[in-house]
């Protein structure tokens, strides 16, 4: 397995993609808008990755 600095930019956008779909349904199944909220804002965050660093 390669370290962390040597992982692909996609596999990134992917964990924070992914990461973001569990915390947006956390949120939603304990109704707690904090957490859907972060889970929003990852998701923002893997969409501008995704955009910037299009290969």
């Amino acid at each position: 397995m390669k370290p962390p600095r040597e992982w692909g930019m996609r596999s990134r956008i992917v964990g924070l993609t992914s990461g973001s779909v569990a915390l947006v349904a956390g949120g939603a199944l304990a109704d707690s808008m904090w957490l859907i909220g972060v889970g929003a804002w990852t998701l923002i965050a893997a969409g501008l990755l995704e955009m910037i660093y299009r290969p």
